[in-house]
């Protein structure tokens, strides 16, 4: 299956992440870099295009500054990425240059794709470069990101890239060998799953969290990245970075890591943007016969099934959709603000304009504008 699957792969996006690419003093790993870069120049050679999305720069940044305890505030955090990201640039591109390829730097924040035009500019940079031969190298821009505007982590990030970039195929390089039935370093007797066919909820609890000192993400971002994709109809193959040779072996089919099958159920690329890329502004609650027409129905969002709103949104802002138990099902661009969508709840759309003076639809969300969960 493996091989069949990647024979469609054309683009692949490669996150790598800080405990791969740093020794155990928390300094880059040249000799490891160097590998990785020669198993891609191996890649680009068999045709593929490659993008990049590395971890690195605040480990490199608090290596070059001294630092060795965790870093806890965020001007310190931002200090040490302004610092490291050279590094990390000059080790890819020092790395690089002997096989003839040359790098590009590319640095985002969540605000970058959360407008469409800014994705679409990030798409058309992407495809440029990659015309060009060039492989970017994406990291979040740390230098200046705070919380309202992070991605969370690089794994996040690699798989809104695989939507921004088009990709076929994510490839995430981590300091074990897959995805575990238990934490190996806790349960010894813990096996090596080859293949997850889908993402449950079971799944996701198996997944434990981050014991790095250099990087931000466990196995749960993981499991959380390669369920984003999958719903992009985009595979995810996890293995060990730390292996030599397993860019190549995983790329060639090999029964390496794990492979996360995509959802037999995915979204559009459009929609996969508006559940994953933007960030919700408040909560719609709706009735059950509004919620069963949007699972069961593929109905789109009336007036009359808004039961209230909670928190304060403009009109083409992303909101939860929520039932009367509370728990999120689905995502949208509303079509009407917070305050004008309260004075419509429960009403009909006949209503609209006697109610608010104006009229822009008759729905709240369109069907084309929700994503269901």
């Amino acid at each position: 299956m493996r091989k069949e699957l990647l024979k469609a792969v054309k683009r692949v996006v490669i996150k790598i992440g800080s405990r791969v690419l740093t020794d155990s003093s928390g300094a880059l790993d040249m000799a490891v870099i160097g590998r990785i870069c020669g198993e891609i120049s191996f890649l680009r050679q068999q045709g593929l295009q490659v993008l990049i999305v590395s971890s690195g720069a605040i480990a490199a940044g608090k290596c070059e500054l001294g630092l060795t305890d965790k870093l806890r505030t965020i001007p310190h955090k931002q200090a040490a990425a302004a610092v490291g990201q050279t590094r990390l640039m000059h080790a890819y591109e020092s790395s690089l240059a002997p096989h003839g390829l040359k790098v590009a730097q590319v640095l985002l924040t969540s605000e970058d794709l959360g407008s469409r035009q800014r994705f679409l500019n990030a798409r058309a940079t992407l495809d440029a470069l990659l015309g060009f031969g060039i492989i970017p190298i994406i990291n979040e821009n740390d230098t200046v990101v705070v919380d309202e505007i992070k991605f969370g982590d690089n794994d996040n990030l690699s798989a809104l890239v695989t939507n921004v970039a088009e990709a076929h195929l994510l490839l995430i390089l981590t300091d074990i060998e897959g995805f575990y039935s238990a934490d190996p370093s806790i349960h010894p007797d813990a096996t090596l799953i080859s293949m997850v066919k889908g993402i449950t909820r079971e799944i996701e609890r198996a997944a434990g969290g981050s014991g790095s000192t250099v990087g931000t993400g466990g196995m749960a971002t993981k499991v959380a990245a390669a369920k984003k994709a999958g719903k992009n109809g985009i595979a995810t193959i996890m293995v060990s970075g730390k292996r030599s040779g397993i860019i190549v072996a995983a790329m060639q089919g090999q029964d390496v890591g794990t492979l996360f099958l995509p959802s037999e159920i995915g979204v559009n690329r459009r929609k996969h943007w508006i559940a994953y890329t933007l960030k919700p502004s408040g909560r719609i609650i709706v009735d059950d016969g509004a919620r069963n027409a949007l699972l069961k129905k593929g109905k789109s969002l009336l007036p009359s099934g808004v039961v209230r709103v909670e928190g304060k949104f403009e009109r083409g802002a992303c909101v939860r959709l929520c039932g009367l138990d509370g728990a999120e099902f689905a995502r949208g661009l509303s079509d009407y603000a917070s305050g004008e969508t309260t004075r419509l709840a429960g009403c009909k759309s006949v209503a609209i304009e006697g109610i608010l003076g104006y009229y822009y639809g008759d729905v709240i969300i369109h069907r084309d504008n929700l994503v269901i969960l």
